[in-house]
């Protein structure tokens, strides 16, 4: 651990912060159906939009409408993917050849992409066309994006207004997203990394010729486009196998900080919007400091225990830290810092493999992961799941005080607290029961590359981040296989709609109640007080229900890896 590693991760914190305040009033006025600096240029294409699909832009949604509109949204999104993927070698922008994508794949693959997951069991590179990176993948990477940051906003609709039976329009919600939240910072994003050495070309597999001889295939294609919004809207689906670790995908030292900021930038943006709509910032710095406190801690442990490496490192004379597995021109402290960010905001784009992590290093992005990824999040899932902890935390500041639970004027009954319950219980549910399969079918434990705690770690890391809608992987395992395919879909499609549908029942049910004034028995939540409360009550949930089989693996091969043993 390095003074000048510090100060990296210090700016990192300081520019995320700094950013939140103007996106989130940008956004803000979006979702409000304001006037920005683009609607000059964007509103008349947002009301053809309208006109187009038949959408009343001031008809508002009952929360059941509003989710159900979600629902067949995503039908639509699988049926494309699902259908250009086994249709790819009788359609054009093929350069290499690429043949159709098996049946059980292109299923894994889908429900993949339309849950921003984008969990991949194969290499992009080596399967897929430009035509299924483009009009599949980079396609369904803007649309699953705005879908979470619009279930987002209607949330936030739910305890903004009162005495009101709707929470917005998913149609227009979405539409706004994508015009002018996405699109106008993916324009300029695109354009940074072709500046920073990223490919964006329609043209042939390039071939090269190497020193000795032999000829090479180097791939290339419209990578940058998918890029900035992998990043951006937290989907992390590279098109390279190797993802951000590979030079076309990330090429620079910059490239590799502004991807950085990129996964967390809206994500954090959001918690404004929250406090804004409230009607108290306050609120939205509160969440942002619960997220904060998280991270920051994550991201210590992590740091040092790669930094440090193990007692059987040592012994070997390998100093300086743990580099196995990671990229020279990023080093230690930008893979450690890029892990946590990853897996805390339901990216899933990593620039190392987490496989090679030490065992405490690996075991941080599994709490994020396992936390429901809560820690900023993926781009609105995070909001919507922290909220859900803050509906538990006020419960709990209620039953100690003995007074009806209130937040932002709304009082917390039964049916909220029922409803956070269930959504935060179905992810152990999925997770922990196929892992728990997954250790014991003779087809599972076959693509198992490691024994012991270890290989144990890979398939629970699997379907925790398939469950928490993450992507990323201990690249031990192999996935491509039918029994993956299928129950890491399963696994994908119950993590987020599962955690989707209680939300907007909560945020219907709140928009119906009655904004009431703070009183003197109101619980302050804007204070150190409640941030240590939300902190608590997610990591004793964590407690209960997550971390026992979290940290049976990884704790259990850090003791054997200090005492000498390999796995």
């Amino acid at each position: 651990m390095t003074m000048i590693g510090w100060l990296q991760i210090i700016l990192y914190c300081v520019i995320v912060v700094a950013l939140t305040k103007p996106l989130g009033w940008y956004m803000t006025r979006v979702f409000g159906g304001e006037r920005t600096f683009l609607s000059p240029v964007l509103r008349p294409i947002e009301t053809g939009i309208y006109w187009i699909s038949g959408v009343e832009e001031r008809r508002e949604q009952h929360w059941l409408t509003y989710t159900v509109s979600m629902l067949l949204f995503h039908v639509g999104g699988f049926l494309i993917i699902y259908g250009v993927m086994r249709l790819q070698a009788v359609l054009p922008f093929n350069p290499a050849g690429q043949g159709a994508v098996a049946e059980d794949l292109s299923f894994d693959t889908a429900i993949s992409f339309i849950t921003n997951t984008n969990w991949q069991n194969y290499g992009g590179e080596s399967t897929v066309s430009y035509l299924v990176q483009m009009l599949g993948l980079t396609h369904q990477n803007f649309l699953s994006a705005a879908t979470g940051i619009a279930l987002a906003v209607a949330l936030i609709r739910g305890f903004s207004r009162a005495s009101m039976r709707t929470i917005g329009n998913f149609w227009v919600d979405v539409t706004r997203c994508t015009l002018y939240v996405l699109l106008p910072i993916c324009v300029v994003y695109c354009l940074f990394l072709v500046w920073q050495g990223m490919p964006q070309t329609l043209g042939d597999y390039v071939e090269a010729a190497t020193l000795e001889g032999a000829k090479q295939t180097i791939a290339v294609g419209p990578v940058a486009s998918q890029v900035a919004i992998k990043m951006l809207g937290t989907n992390g689906g590279g098109f390279f196998n190797a993802n951000a670790a590979h030079p076309f995908e990330n090429p620079t030292a910059l490239s590799n900080f502004v991807q950085m900021l990129s996964i967390f930038l809206i994500g954090a943006g959001l918690t404004n919007v929250f406090g804004r709509m409230v009607g108290n910032q306050r609120q939205g710095f509160a969440i942002l400091a619960v997220m904060g406190v998280l991270f920051v801690v994550g991201v210590a442990v992590t740091y040092w225990a790669e930094a440090n490496g193990t007692t059987t490192m040592h012994a070997l004379g390998l100093a300086g830290g743990n580099m196995e597995g990671k990229e020279v021109r990023f080093g230690i402290v930008a893979s450690s810092l890029f892990a946590v960010i990853t897996t805390a905001a339901s990216c899933g784009a990593v620039n190392a493999m987490h496989d090679s992590f030490t065992a405490l290093g690996g075991m941080i992005p599994l709490i994020n992961m396992q936390l429901g990824e809560i820690i900023i999040g993926g781009v609105g899932a995070g909001l919507y799941g922290m909220l859900l902890f803050v509906v538990l935390a006020i419960f709990v500041a209620g039953l100690m005080v003995g007074r009806t639970p209130e937040y932002v004027g709304k009082k917390i009954e039964a049916r909220e607290v029922k409803m956070a319950m269930l959504a935060i219980l179905v992810l152990p549910l999925m997770y922990l029961g196929w892992t728990a399969v997954g250790v014991v079918h003779p087809a599972a434990v076959a693509s198992m590359a490691n024994a012991g705690p270890h290989g144990f770690t890979e398939v629970l890391y699997a379907f925790t981040s398939a469950t928490g809608n993450n992507g990323s992987a201990f690249a031990g395992l192999t996935g491509n296989t039918l029994f993956y395919n299928l129950t890491l879909a399963s696994a994908m499609f119950v993590g987020r709609f599962f955690m989707i549908v209680p939300a907007m029942a909560i945020a219907g049910s709140l928009a119906a109640k009655k904004s009431i004034p703070p009183s003197a028995g109101t619980f302050p939540t804007t204070g150190g007080l409640f941030v240590g409360l939300v902190v608590g009550v997610i990591l004793i949930i964590g407690g209960l229900t997550f971390f026992p089989a979290l940290a049976l693996g990884p704790i259990v091969e850090h003791l054997a890896m200090n005492a000498g043993q390999v796995f």
